[in-house]
């Protein structure tokens, strides 16, 4: 059991520092080429719009919880 919670524990910290270091991760649809085919033909990933890259979700998280936290200290 507490293997298990050191290992979940030591799972987010080692996310948390890939957020903070590498907000940006290849997009899942098209795995980072920017590009999608469908029915034969190679059009833009409309997920990532070319751009190959999305923000983590840890670090949509973080933002998130910085723009409330700000809001709420004005």
């Amino acid at each position: 059991m507490w293997v298990a919670m050191a290992a979940v524990v030591a799972w987010l910290g080692g996310y948390a520092v890939l957020c903070a270091l590498r907000p940006f991760g290849p997009c899942r649809r098209c795995r980072g080429t920017g590009e999608i085919e469908r029915f034969r033909k190679t059009r833009t990933c409309p997920r990532c719009r070319g751009k190959k890259l999305r923000l983590r979700l840890g670090r949509r998280a973080h933002n998130s919880w910085r723009r409330t936290h700000a809001a709420g200290s004005r």
